[in-house]
């Protein structure tokens, strides 16, 4: 394993990687989207060259499900009480005053949508960039927008008031065709946070058009996707990637990483996974009799039609906790400004043209 921090190895976000990955960012012209709610932050991770990575964190409160419009010019991120919306401009990107010609892609914050602290997992920008969020607090998932803090789209049918309570963690969404499709949650239960009984053995999976359960007793299912027609999912506390019989319910072991498992993203061979490390005064998952076990936090690189580990990515400081990834294809040098400072004041775009204020040193 190589260290990104060769001469830093305590520095923050010191990570070891396998020596091939480098090339195969390069190869895949893509950049790698972490978020992580325990550090606070979204991380971008870009080949330097060949044979080293960098990576790039910013600071967002309790930084979840990350989206990406169909366009792939539109960033969502969800934080602690709030959405925020980004707008790549490369010309922007091109002039940044600290770092010209440095990026290919400049993510601006261009608007907040202030929903309250809904505990909001999985995000997904649908048809006509309607904007659905998993609403864990509220077992629901949700459409947002500038009228409400949030508008039900669907809960689980055994749900029978939307309420603060997290009856179910439901967590995860898999969207087909601009709408939600398939979620995952760890029970199907009624009553607050009645998933906490048998948190490894109640997991469930929802198909949403027919309203009904098509998978049960999964351990603790997070971040269902559909790739190649497929419905893939994660169960973390086998540390598993599994694929979803969705006629009978049962399931085929893809690969085993190990670990908790949580976070996914596909880029065209490649499937990149998020490792987490379980902290003992975790309340939720800390003392569970898995947790010894997820002693690692990071990336697995998975190339799909084989099933094989394809590389490694392993934080070694800082991150303890992924929640999602999410692969930033053909930007190889992303750079993205949040609200905590005012150099997002300084970039202005209008229709044609972008203008850099002067900034402060």
């Amino acid at each position: 394993m190589s260290n990104l921090d060769e001469n830093k190895a305590l520095a923050p976000f010191s990570c070891q990687f396998s020596p091939q990955v480098p090339e195969l960012l390069k190869k895949l012209n893509c950049t790698i989207a972490i978020s992580t709610y325990q550090a606070g932050k979204l991380v971008f991770i870009s080949a330097k060259d060949e044979n080293s990575l960098t990576q790039l964190p910013r600071n967002f409160q309790k930084a979840m499900g990350i989206a990406e419009d169909k366009n792939k010019e539109k960033l969502a991120l969800a934080c602690k009480d709030e959405i925020i919306i980004f707008k790549n401009s490369a010309e922007l990107a091109n002039y940044y005053p600290k770092a010209p010609k440095k990026y290919d892609a400049l993510y601006m914050p261009r608007s907040t949508y202030h929903t309250g602290a809904l505990d909001i997992h999985d995000l997904s920008f649908g048809n006509n960039n309607e904007l659905f969020a998993v609403n864990t607090l509220f077992s629901c998932i949700v459409k947002i927008d500038n009228d409400y803090n949030f508008t039900p789209f669907w809960s689980p049918p055994q749900i029978n008031k939307i309420t603060s309570e997290d009856r179910c963690h439901l967590n995860g969404m898999a969207m087909h065709n601009g709408e939600p499709k398939y979620a995952t949650a760890f029970n199907d239960g009624n009553t607050p946070q009645s998933w906490r009984d048998k948190i490894t053995e109640t997991g469930v999976i929802y198909d949403i058009e027919k309203n009904k359960i098509i998978a049960k007793g999964l351990a603790m299912p997070h971040t269902p996707r559909i790739y190649n027609g497929e419905l893939y999912v994660l169960l973390s506390a086998t540390g598993e990637l599994v694929k979803i019989n969705k006629e009978n319910g049962t399931y085929d072991v893809v690969v085993k990483i190990g670990g908790f498992v949580r976070g996914m993203s596909l880029h065209k061979d490649y499937l990149f996974i998020g490792q987490s490390k379980l902290r003992k005064n975790s309340s939720t998952f800390g003392k569970l009799p898995f947790a010894k076990h997820a002693n690692q936090a990071g990336i697995v690189i998975i190339h799909l039609p084989t099933a094989s580990i394809a590389g490694k990515i392993t934080y070694l400081t800082s991150l303890d906790e992924i929640y999602d990834i999410h692969i930033l294809a053909d930007k190889t040098r992303p750079n993205i400004l949040n609200t905590l400072t005012e150099d997002y004041k300084e970039g202005l775009s209008i229709p044609k043209t972008t203008f850099w204020k002067r900034m402060k040193e």
